[in-house]
This record gives structure tokens, sequence and C-alpha cells, in this order.
């Protein structure tokens, strides 16, 4: 039987060029309504994930995201965001991406289309059995995403796949499969929208539920995010003030010392315990 790409199926909707931009605009948010249910029917798969990269986060491994086209850079965006979120080494969850930084910006041809060469591209890295590898795809049949995760599993790798196809090629390839089924896209085929609007929402979960199971956030805060800019200083240096009841330039002052809001509250308590 072949296999059937719901997400290339065509859209729902005809003569979009006739519409007005009101009737285009209600239309796709009408499409992206769809993507929360989608992903909500994923959250067992997406909860197995979570628990089993904790455990081997304890013992240094990493995570890593691979894909090829919007996918790829979807998974090297969230992992550009741990740092600065977390205050976690960029080393601890990596995005690759078919074709190198170059395909952030720009389409490069065939590079989607090597099954070897993410296994190649992971192998820079050093990976082993501690790390886990989550490959996205949309379409489920990229071969450079499918190489890779087959070539994980041979190697005890714990993988997992994010696809918009129902027993999609890719998730077979996986240890874990998260199918996000948002159906046709608004423009057919076109899968930077409700595809890649879920493969967001469950990157989030996923790296976001890591992080306060690793202690990287206390009560609701980024208690260990990277001062980068003014906004930053101010939010850390407001949760101070909260959780010490200093006045707000000793705590701006603990927190620029120590540069974290974690640090500064922990040295803090631990000077006026001794």
């Amino acid at each position: 039987m072949a296999f059937i790409k719901i997400s290339e199926q065509p859209s729902l909707y005809n003569d979009l060029e006739k519409k007005s931009v009101h009737e285009i605009i209600h239309d796709i948010n009408t499409e992206d309504k769809k993507v929360a249910l989608a992903v909500e029917k994923a959250l067992p798969a997406v909860e197995e994930l979570v628990e089993k990269i904790v455990p081997r986060m304890q013992r240094g491994g990493r995570i890593f995201y691979i894909g090829a086209g919007t996918s790829g850079r979807l998974g090297v965006i969230d992992a550009s965001e741990i740092p600065p979120t977390f205050g976690m080494d960029p080393s601890w969850v990596i995005g690759i991406i078919a074709g190198g930084d170059t395909a952030l910006r720009n389409p490069v041809e065939n590079a989607e289309d090597n099954t070897l060469q993410g296994w190649n591209d992971l192998e820079k890295f050093n990976i082993c059995d501690k790390d886990t590898v989550i490959g996205i795809a949309a379409s489920g049949t990229t071969p450079y995403v499918i190489g890779a995760l087959e070539e994980c599993r041979r190697n005890g790798i714990l993988t997992a796949a994010i696809t918009s196809n129902p027993d999609a090629p890719v998730s077979k390839a996986a240890d874990i499969a998260i199918e996000m089924i948002v159906g046709p896209e608004y423009v057919t085929g076109s899968s930077r929208m409700k595809s890649g609007t879920g493969q967001k929402m469950i990157c989030n979960m996923i790296t976001t539920a890591t992080m306060i199971k690793m202690g990287r956030v206390k009560g609701n805060k980024m208690v260990n995010m990277q001062l980068s800019n003014a906004k930053l200083v101010d939010r850390g240096t407001r949760m101070i003030v909260e959780e010490l009841g200093l006045p707000y330039d000793e705590a701006k002052r603990l927190l620029l010392l120590h540069g974290s809001v974690k640090k500064a509250v922990d040295d803090y308590r631990n000077s006026t315990h001794r």
C-alpha cells in the first residue's frame, strides 16, 4: 500500500488569489486552530520522550535536533534559544540542518536527499549512547533525517521523530514517533504553515519540560537566564527583590556580581546563614 502524505494533500480552500485579505487571514486562522488539537493527541509520545531524555541529560547526554528545510530551521531555532533562556551551555541542545548553516537562509540543492550525510553531521559532535536525536520531517520521508535516525538506532542512541503524517517512514526509523496530524496546508504542501507551527510547539514542550526537570527553573521563573540586555537584567533584579526582599539597587548589584538569579540568591542565603 502506497504511503499517502496527508500534509501534502490539496488545500481545503480554492482560488486563493481571488480572496480578499480579510478572507485569507481568517481562513488561515481557522486552519491554525487545528494545530493545538493535533499536538494534544501527540502528548503521550512527547511525555514518553521527555521522561527518557531527562535521565540521559543528568548523565551528561545531549539533545540533537536534525532536519531539512523548515523542519531543520525550527530545530536550530529551538536549540539556539536554550542558552539565553535557561543559561545552559550551547553544547547541551544542538540543532543540525541539512546543508549546514547556509541552509538557514538559503536552500541548498539536494541536501535533504543524502541518506548518509545526517549521520556524518552527527558524528562531528562525537555523538554517543547518552545522547538523544530528534528527527523533524513534516513529510515523514526526508532521506537525510531517516538515514540519521536509522544509524543512531544501530548505535544504541535514543531517537524520536516529529512528523505530520501517520505511519510515516521517519516514524518507523525512530524509537518514539510523535505524529502531529494537522491535515492539508492552506497553501497546498506549504509545511512552513500548520506543520511548522506544530513542530515549534512540540520542540518548546520537549526542551522546556526537560530544562524544568533539570532544575533550570525555580517556581515559574527563568532563574538561570543569560543577562544579555537591560530588559533581562531588570527582570532578574525584580526576581531577586521578590525572592529576598532586598532593595532594587542591592538586588541588581548581587545579580551583576553573580551573573544569574539562582547564583545570586543561593550565595546571599548561604552568606546570611554562616
